[in-house]
């Protein structure tokens, strides 16, 4: 079963590939997805990535959290669920 987490405080020039690098050292990574905003295109400063199995995702946890990618302390935590939205928007 695998497992999802939250990585934040990540730098602005970080891809999906250099999270499925850096997580591939702790086991197997299903997916990695940095955040884009998508009115600028730029990155929002976190990501999810998903581990192949529980273990997997512990050890990430346990060996990245605090440590520097790019220049930034990473932080690493067990993703929670989506909250719903409220769909109330008002569109001008």
């Amino acid at each position: 079963m695998s497992k999802k987490l939250y990585v934040g405080n990540l730098p602005y020039t970080v891809s999906d590939q250099t999270l499925v690098d850096a997580f591939s050292q702790c086991g197997t990574v299903e997916t990695a997805k940095v955040i884009m905003d998508r009115d600028s295109g730029r990155s929002k400063g976190f990501a999810f990535v998903e581990m192949s199995s529980t273990s997997e995702a512990s050890a990430s946890i346990t060996k990245l959290n605090g440590t520097q990618l790019e220049g930034r302390a990473i932080n690493v935590s067990e993703a929670k669920p989506q909250a719903p939205r409220d769909n109330n928007r008002r569109s001008y």
